[in-house]
């Protein structure tokens, strides 16, 4: 008889808040680790089929990605960018780099094509022989550095490397039809892409080894015969940066089946470990080494954003404290790691045990790593509204799962003073101010507080037997509303519970979220509306886990 783990399991009403989530850290579980566990166990190859770069930076080169049933090729074009035209704002026009993962081995005529339009970005088009589109723009200060160390033949300074952490940071990765390229539908059932955003992983994965390249390529060019290529334990620190801004923070709204997914994959890992009555003696040894790598890295976390600051001063305490904790033997008695979480609940804050649910699941690898494949979700599934609901049958829902809403009081001017809509310029969301900024009327859906509170006080008014059919025929306005309150019934993870529109709401907490499930660190937010981000330090690269070619 399998155990019960309902004692162990987090609530939605805890865990689906903005504070907490806008702590999580990445795991075990996200899509950059996933991924590359992926690869290994299926012996992908790797190798750099062109590489036609000039003495200028000027050209391209391409990586392949051969798997067991398919072969994909990041294209990538390198720019002699001048300083004068690099950005990293959505309506900058050139970029260091840009890239194309090509569905195959690209002919000498794709090239041609991809090469005419990947540098152009928005204003170029692709094919659905694309899965993503790409661009990056250089770390100017750190390229430098390295450039300058490798060309006269001595290693980069490591503390510089640590400082930045990356030599590129990506300012988009398009996937998923945009600009041309191919559906996610199309490549949605091939199983090195069943997991979420995996074409855009694989991307920026193949961009880290492309970016160390470049840069030696540089440096030879600089340095001739005196030139050194960077040693492997500096390459393994740098990652891939990004930019990122309020258009990926809708997401987690307009996908709540997805999300559900995501987060009760990562509860149900979090429950799993809680509920094991005693701890492993090699739990216990991952447990500490991650412990004292997360240390490392909070330490080494740089940002200048006030609140941010405080988070990670907060976290470097924590984990001080729960080093001492574990010393005094708190993981000797029964169900150890139930009571070193709520150990945690009681002593740390949010930033600290949320860091803390990620070292419990990735020291039990066993134990949770096949919950990486209930990640992904058939979003049209629930898509359909079931109108033979009774109108009673969805009050009880919104009962149960929405009663944070009646806590709000959008009488209040700051309830409802922000609004979501979309730019005309860039089709990028963004987000005004109620009172004083234009464009209210082109409010997009996403005050779910308020327009569930809104539907509850209609159907409050309404027979409730009658079916939601009745309802939502006098009351469309109200369908997408009704939508994800059906939604919430078999998805408790679904929605994010609190107000979107509220003055004190932060949108960094969406992007942080998102950004973790990802497998993101070193989060530096520029402002409460976007954010710098690393991806895939520390990383092995192609070259390091490539099966051996056959013969």
């Amino acid at each position: 008889m399998e155990q019960d783990l309902t004692p162990f399991r987090r609530s939605p009403d805890e865990v689906m808040r903005l504070a907490r989530m806008g702590s999580f850290h990445k795991s075990r579980l996200s899509f950059m680790p996933t991924l590359l566990r992926q690869l290994v166990h299926e012996r992908w190859q790797f190798d750099r089929s062109a590489w036609e770069i000039d003495a200028t930076g000027e050209g391209y080169a391409v990586y392949r990605a051969r798997g067991p049933q398919r072969t994909y090729s990041l294209v990538a074009f390198a720019h002699n960018l001048p300083d004068e035209m690099r950005s990293d704002r959505v309506i900058a026009t050139a970029w260091d780099a840009t890239f194309a993962l090509f569905d195959g081995e690209p002919s000498a005529q794709d090239v041609a094509r991809l090469r005419a339009n990947v540098p152009r970005q928005e204003a170029g088009r692709i094919s659905d022989s694309e899965l993503t589109l790409a661009r990056a723009n250089r770390s100017v200060r750190l390229w430098a550095h390295v450039v300058d160390s490798l060309a006269a033949g001595r290693q980069p300074e490591r503390e510089q490397l640590e400082s930045v952490g990356y030599l590129m940071r990506t300012t988009a990765v398009y996937g998923s039809g945009k600009f041309g390229a191919a559906d996610r539908a199309a490549i949605a059932d091939r199983p090195e892409f069943r997991g979420p955003f995996r074409a855009e992983m694989l991307t920026v994965w193949l961009i880290r080894a492309f970016t160390v390249d470049l840069v030696e390529h540089a440096a030879r060019v600089k340095g001739g015969a005196h030139a050194v290529t960077m040693e492997p334990a500096l390459r393994r620190h740098l990652g891939v940066g990004n930019s990122t801004g309020l258009g990926m923070a809708p997401f987690l709204l307009n996908h709540p089946t997805l999300i559900n997914n995501w987060v009760a994959a990562r509860e149900e890992a979090l429950a799993r470990v809680r509920s094991l009555e005693i701890a492993q003696a090699g739990a216990l040894v991952e447990f500490s080494r991650l412990l004292e790598e997360a240390r490392v890295n909070a330490l080494n976390w740089h940002t200048e954003h006030a609140i941010q600051v405080e988070k990670v001063h907060k976290l470097n305490a924590d984990l001080e404290w729960l080093d001492a904790h574990l010393k005094t033997g708190a993981l000797e008695q029964p169900y150890p790691w139930d009571r070193l979480y709520r150990w945690a609940t009681r002593s740390l804050s949010l930033e600290g045990q949320e860091q803390m649910v990620s070292l419990l699941i990735d020291a039990h690898g066993e134990l949770v790593d096949d919950l990486a494949a209930t990640m992904n979700a058939d979003e049209q599934g629930s898509f359909r509204i079931d109108g033979r609901m009774s109108v009673g049958c969805l009050l009880n829902t919104l009962a149960s799962q929405y009663g944070w809403v009646r806590g709000i009081d959008f009488g209040r001017q700051e309830a409802r003073a922000r609004f979501w809509y979309v730019s005309e310029e860039k089709l990028e969301p963004r987000l005004g101010q109620r009172q004083c900024d234009p464009g209210a009327e082109l409010e997009q859906p996403l005050g779910v507080a308020f327009d569930v509170s809104q539907m509850w006080r209609g159907l409050e008014q309404w027979d409730r037997q009658s079916h939601l059919a009745e309802y939502l025929l006098a009351h469309p306005e109200h369908r997408h509303t009704a939508r994800r309150v059906q939604i919430v019934r078999s998805h408790p993870f679904a929605e994010i519970r609190d107000n979107l529109t509220s003055a004190e709401m932060l949108p960094i907490d969406l992007l942080r979220c998102k950004l973790a499930f990802f497998g993101a660190t070193k989060f530096d937010p520029r402002s409460d509306r976007w954010v710098r981000i690393n991806m895939y330090a520390d990383a092995p690269y192609p070259h390091e886990i490539s099966a051996p070619l056959q013969a």
